[in-house]
């Protein structure tokens, strides 16, 4: 039951390889506009509304796409403390592994910036981006990365109950509507840091609700690696999953607060969070329990780079890769085939998606990974 999987590596946990890895292949198929492609065909039900799950609800309401995110937040979360274990094993105490928290953290607080200025094609200072929102929760996770479990807990509940307090009690003309799209305290305090406001309704200011994901990913990650019996684990994670479930749900059910991804609300980091608990405990019992890792290298060649993938294709991908790809792929059939412009996109999509995943295979073969 407690077998692992790596004899020579006896405290890494493969499940949580795998499910980084995972996340990694949905982020890199929506890069290489897999999902636009696919809608734009125009399924039928029941796959045009599967589809729609690989896009972000528009507001009010919960996809499956809205899970990735909070997903990417509570790996970062478990990797942290598993790391940071390792080096309490080697002597390396808190304080001096703080310097090494704190420079990652400018780090990826510089990347997140630096990818809207790729977008933008120019200088801009924005902080949406989900690397300059990791730098901060991070380095809060980090904080607190000793304190007890319960401690830990209240501190993310606490996280929450600040955001609900500014969202709710904020009056600032034009922004005291806490709910509704660019009129809320998040959309104020973006004019405050960025002189600005997202279109889409995104706010910096998730940093703070979503830390909670982070904390639960440390707490996630301390829980795996025990000395506790499978069974435990998946008990426990299961049973803190349907609890977080029922919260965000209920929040959302009874009015009191809604599931909007968009500006992080509590209903939201408790629904997201509990649905990330059961998918986390589905893959542990499949990996890292039941031992079922003949396909699992297909994941983890990903996950092993995944910063650098992810950076990878949101530049060079999105700006070279994806139509340098389609040039010698869905243009040619269409061009010299007759193949119809959907069908052509789809299958562009498909060769640059499979083309990244190669990279980063690549990369696995010869040893070379990219950390922050």
């Amino acid at each position: 039951m407690e077998k692992t999987i790596n004899q020579a590596n006896p405290g890494r946990l493969l499940s949580l390889d795998v499910m980084r890895g995972m996340i990694m292949i949905l982020l890199c198929a929506e890069s290489c506009l897999l999902f636009v492609a696919l809608k734009d065909l125009n399924p039928a039900p029941p796959v045009g509304s599967l589809v729609d799950q690989f896009f972000h609800h528009p507001w009010h309401g919960l996809h499956f796409w809205d899970l990735v995110q909070p997903a990417f937040m509570f790996m970062a979360g478990a990797a942290l403390y598993i790391s940071y274990s390792r080096k309490l094993e080697k002597g390396i105490t808190w304080k001096n592994n703080l310097r090494h928290i704190l420079i990652r953290s400018l780090k990826l607080l510089a990347c997140g910036v630096g990818l809207h200025c790729v977008y933008a094609g120019k200088p801009v200072w924005e902080l949406w981006n989900v690397l300059s929102q990791l730098a901060f929760t991070t380095l809060v996770a980090y904080l607190i990365i000793q304190w007890s479990v319960s401690w830990q807990i209240t501190f993310s509940i606490l996280l929450l109950l600040l955001t609900e307090l500014l969202y709710r009690y904020s009056s600032i003309p034009g922004f005291d509507q806490p709910f509704v799209q660019s009129h809320n305290f998040g959309a104020y305090a973006d004019t405050l840091l960025m002189g600005k406001i997202n279109t889409d309704g995104w706010v910096a200011i998730n940093a703070i609700p979503t830390a909670a994901h982070t904390i639960w990913g440390v707490l996630a990650g301390k829980l795996l690696i025990s000395k506790h019996s499978a069974a435990y684990k998946i008990k426990t994670l299961i049973v803190a999953g349907i609890i977080l479930l029922i919260i965000g749900f209920a929040l959302d059910i009874l009015h009191l607060t809604p599931i909007i991804k968009r500006i992080s609300t509590s209903a939201f980091v408790f629904a997201s969070g509990g649905w990330i608990l059961i998918i986390l405990v589905l893959i542990y019992w499949l990996v890292d329990v039941k031992q079922n890792i003949r396909h699992v290298w297909i994941f983890t060649v990903i996950g092993m780079n995944a910063i650098f993938i992810y950076l990878f294709f949101e530049t060079a991908g999105m700006e070279w890769l994806n139509e340098t790809v389609a040039i010698f792929t869905g243009d040619m059939l269409h061009q010299f085939l007759n193949a119809g412009l959907k069908t052509a996109h789809l299958i562009s999509a498909i060769c640059t998606w499979v083309l990244e995943w190669a990279l980063c295979y690549w990369l696995y073969k010869h040893k070379i990974f990219f950390k922050l």
